[in-house]
């Protein structure tokens, strides 16, 4: 087989251009060891490049993050910097609130950080889920640990209706129950009732949380899932649903909402697909 200087200087430049990440596509479709050649040569560069957009994307979504919780920061620290200075000729009434607000702002601080860095975790599909049979019974009492304080000072209570045993990572998923547990008791009333539930259908198992509020708008279900502003709280952050799909979505399962209204309260649908 004879192979020409000109084949083989084109074959080169493409190699150089493939390297520099432009596009590149030597096959000729024919038969014959340089075609062989020229086909892993592809692959070889083509796999390299795909590689590299990997890596480029793992990057934009890290630096993504990180400016996301120093945006999220600034306000927070804002605040404890300018109690801290009041502190200084305040009574010593005063000075007991300042502090009260200042470890406020501090845990909001270490849950915002805590849940951003678990959601960067997940975009870059870094975590290695633990699938077991659990039952939804526990999957709830993990997540109330995190929710017992806000749904003590509310008067609120959880009943669960029904138990079930589903297949999903339980740290991760109790984590995504926890959300979704924290949003709803924001949505309701004090002294109300947040009911879960839980069942299957031939394509998946669910669980559900009901809050006692209003509902849902029409508005509201497009801004749901998006960072910072689903929240209704002022000092809220509009992460934590966000949070809530991702965990579900890295599961390949889904959250459905059901926005209730007229005296129902919204329904959050976590799907776990069969």
């Amino acid at each position: 087989m004879w192979i020409s200087k000109k084949e083989v200087l084109s074959l080169s430049e493409g190699i150089r251009a493939a390297l520099d990440g432009r596009p590149f596509d030597p096959r000729d479709h024919k038969e014959g060891a340089f075609s062989i050649l020229k086909n892993d040569i592809y692959t070889l560069t083509h796999s390299e490049q795909e590689r590299s957009r990997v890596l480029e994307k793992e990057k934009e979504q890290l630096a993504e993050s990180l400016a996301d919780i120093s945006h999220q920061l600034k306000t927070p620290i804002s605040s404890i910097l300018l109690m801290t200075e009041l502190m200084t000729d305040a009574p010593e009434e005063a000075q007991r609130v300042f502090l009260l607000h200042i470890k406020k702002e501090v845990r909001h601080m270490e849950w915002l950080v805590t849940a951003l860095l678990k959601m960067a975790k997940l975009d870059s599909s870094t975590v290695n889920f633990q699938k077991e049979e659990t039952a939804v019974r526990g999957l709830l009492a993990e997540a109330l640990k995190s929710v017992e304080i806000i749904l003590d000072i509310r008067s609120q209570s959880v009943r669960l209706a029904h138990d079930l045993s589903i297949v999903c990572d339980k740290k991760w998923t109790a984590e995504a129950l926890m959300n979704l547990l924290k949003n709803a008791s924001e949505c309701s009333p004090e002294n109300s009732e947040i009911v879960v539930d839980c069942g299957e259908n031939p394509l998946y198992d669910w669980i559900s949380v009901t809050d006692a509020g209003e509902g849902l708008k029409r508005e509201q279900l497009s801004r749901l899932f998006r960072k910072f502003e689903s929240s209704r709280k002022e000092d809220g952050y509009g992460i934590g649903l966000p949070l809530a799909l991702s965990i579900m979505r890295a599961q390949n399962g889904d959250i459905e909402v059901a926005p209730g209204g007229k005296g129902v309260g919204a329904t959050f649908f976590m799907k776990f697909y069969k």
